[in-house]
């Protein structure tokens, strides 16, 4: 049986604290698409989810996520891998209290507001974890209720929530809406989607 939740009870961790190593000498969040940062569009198409607050973990970029509603977080030592920042969102949310995190890349510009409302309707419990998925590879955006903090917080390495995702329930959505920008090629891939 579906219960869903409501995004109200949701704290958003959006994770911009990637070195880009695989994209070359620039950032890529600040790679030009459609007249703005790449990074803001999913922070566009998120910003009418009323959700209890937004937290962007950010490293050395110079985009200001705060002016966006964001409470930015800063991650001394990216090098720690995606698990790291996955941490310092997590412990935030949980400080200020919460049913569940919803944990969003910055490099996903396709994420839709209503593909995150598909995932909050797909949470049964607070133990639940609900991915995205193309049909074949689960990914992010994810949702984590309040019961899977303690393996949350426990994270190590690049792997990030990978294991978690790939054992949680997973909620369909087109390949293009899911493009991860890691590299200039994918860069172009997006610029012909549209």
């Amino acid at each position: 049986m579906t219960m869903g939740i409501a995004a109200e009870h949701c704290i958003l961790v959006l994770l911009a604290a990637g070195r880009s190593e695989r994209f070359g000498d620039t950032d890529k969040l600040k790679q030009p698409f459609l007249g703005k940062p790449l990074a803001f569009h999913v922070v566009t198409a998120l910003e009418s989810v009323p959700f209890k607050a937004r937290l962007a973990v950010c490293s050395g970029s110079d985009l200001d996520f705060g002016r966006c509603g964001y409470r930015v977080i800063h991650n001394d030592d990216p090098g720690d891998g995606m698990s790291g920042s996955v941490k310092l969102g997590v412990a935030a949310a949980r400080e200020i209290g919460c049913a569940a995190v919803v944990i969003v890349l910055a490099d996903m510009p396709r994420v839709t507001a209503t593909h995150v409302y598909r995932l909050l309707e797909a949470v049964t419990g607070p133990d639940a974890v609900i991915a995205s998925s193309n049909g074949v590879y689960p990914s992010p955006p994810a949702v984590f209720g309040a019961d899977q903090f303690d393996a949350l917080l426990t994270l190590e390495g690049d792997e990030g929530a990978r294991a978690m995702v790939r054992a949680g329930r997973h909620v369909i959505a087109p390949e293009a809406d899911l493009l991860d920008i890691d590299r200039p090629e994918d860069m172009e891939r997006l610029r012909a989607l549209r």
